[in-house]
């Protein structure tokens, strides 16, 4: 059996010196020869890692620190630039039982330990030694013979058990094949991270074009700083699998001067990439703002829109509603003619407009969705002040099962200065007819149709409509 077992050993030396077993390496920062970041509008990021790793060929058990706090170890992946084939990856762990006083304290249960109190007489600190028996619900200690709950003493340590980190930290088992220094790609998801677009509107006077521009923000908390990376943009809406981390521009044309051309922008698969034509520093739990877009004179409409709801249409309403607040809006084509036509990644647009001492006002916002070139954005600012609406039920009729017969009358009253149009906007449930009008109206779809009512200043225009529907 002796035999055996020396000959085992001798096996074992021979096979470990043959396939080049080392001692574990480290890496960090200092290694790191690139750095790239993708971050998507749906707080996830897509790091890749590059660094110049002296691995000699045979095994090696590989820390490879300074990662993000918020990693995904389920989407880590480490490969050679050098030779795909000349790298294999055994086994693969990530560490984040990380150093903090609770678990230091932890790993000593059992062990002895330094006390340093002052002595009240003397005033001079004193060191004493006790056995740490646990830390639930507080530290209990033996001193001697006796049983301490908790001490007002400092505890000194001797050194940081082995199988505690200061920080995040992945390790590989890995077997290389070169004869020189691997250049690896080490690439992960992790959460913490988001981005979004941000869009300042300034009105003329008179509230037919306006200056745009937009922001993106991006928002690290990712536990990692990126130095010098080369950063890219997704916008579009990522899908992922639930109860994991969830993944949420061409140049446009100015009038008045020419884009700044810092992001540039591609269609990517269903999304849109965009790509900063520099490198940028993003550090960790930081918010840093860059230009997106820059165009001037973009035509808008001004629209006040007085809108219905289809269950006033299911009962009777025997008095007066309440007045009805008439929403002011502003529309806008995203196209080239209008100085735009770029993808627009969904964010807050904010709206200005100068008052007559010239001082910017802030006068609402709202969000946008993703939206595509040559497609219409309609932001809602607010609430008309001098435009009032009013809904009265003048009949109302159950002619059979299921079939009604009603009428309204909206009243609309311009208190302004100027001419308006109002669009009274009416969502009309089930299978419907018009039966009489006062008004012209546009069937948007089976169950809208839209009235557009000019309504002189100081005037009061009533519009009155029948339908029958059932459903």
């Amino acid at each position: 059996m002796k035999k055996l077992m020396i000959i085992i050993t001798l096996i074992t030396f021979i096979f470990s010196i043959q396939i080049g077993f080392a001692a574990p390496l480290t890496s960090t920062l200092k290694d790191q020869q690139d750095v790239a970041i993708t971050i998507y509008n749906s707080n996830i990021g897509l790091v890749k890692d590059t660094r110049l790793i002296d691995l000699k060929p045979g095994i090696h058990e590989l820390k490879f620190m300074d990662v993000a706090g918020k990693i995904d170890p389920t989407t880590v992946h480490i490969k050679s630039l050098l030779n795909g084939s000349s790298l294999d990856v055994l086994e693969q762990n990530y560490e984040y039982d990380l150093l903090s006083p609770q678990k230091l304290l932890e790993k000593y249960v059992g062990q002895k330990v330094q006390l340093a109190t002052i002595n009240q007489e003397t005033k001079k600190e004193e060191m004493v030694e006790a056995t740490l028996l646990s830390t639930q619900g507080g530290n209990i200690f033996q001193i001697g013979d006796k049983i301490h709950i908790g001490h007002y003493g400092r505890i000194l340590l001797s050194k940081i058990p082995e199988n505690l980190i200061s920080q995040p930290t992945l390790v590989w088992m890995l077997e290389s094949k070169l004869s020189r220094p691997q250049k690896v790609e080490a690439s992960y998801l992790t959460s913490g991270i988001n981005w979004k677009a941000d869009y300042v509107a300034v009105l003329n006077k008179l509230d037919t074009m306006t200056d745009m521009t937009g922001w993106v923000t991006i928002d690290n908390r990712s536990g990692a700083t990126y130095q010098n990376a080369l950063l890219k943009l997704v916008a579009g809406d990522i899908h992922r699998v639930k109860g994991e981390m969830r993944m949420d521009y061409a140049r446009p044309m100015a009038a008045a001067k020419e884009v700044s051309q810092q992001f540039k922008e591609e269609s990517f698969f269903e999304y849109h990439l965009y790509t900063l034509d520099r490198r940028t520093t993003i550090k960790d739990n930081q918010t840093k703002q860059m230009s997106l877009l820059d165009a001037n004179q973009v035509p808008v409409k001004k629209l006040f829109i007085f809108s219905g709801y289809p269950h006033y249409y299911y009962s009777r309403y025997d008095q007066r509603t309440n007045k009805q607040k008439v929403g002011v809006f502003l529309e806008l084509e995203n196209t080239k003619k209008n100085n735009l036509g770029m993808p627009l990644p969904k964010g807050t647009i904010r709206v200005y407009k100068e008052d007559k001492d010239g001082s910017l006002q802030f006068v609402g916002e709202d969000r946008i969705d993703h939206t595509p070139k040559d497609e219409k954005i309609k932001i809602k600012i607010g609430e008309a002040f001098d435009v009032v609406g009013e809904r009265v039920q003048t009949e109302y009729k159950h002619l059979g099962w299921n079939l009604y017969e009603v009428a309204f009358e909206v009243s609309l009253r311009n208190h302004k200065k100027e001419d308006i149009k109002v669009l009274v906007e009416e969502p009309i449930p089930g299978d419907w007819e018009m039966l009489s009008n006062a008004h012209s109206y546009e069937k948007l779809s089976a169950n809208l149709i839209r009235f557009e009512v000019p309504v002189a200043k100081d005037k009061e225009v009533k519009v009155k409509y029948r339908i029958r529907f059932k459903y």
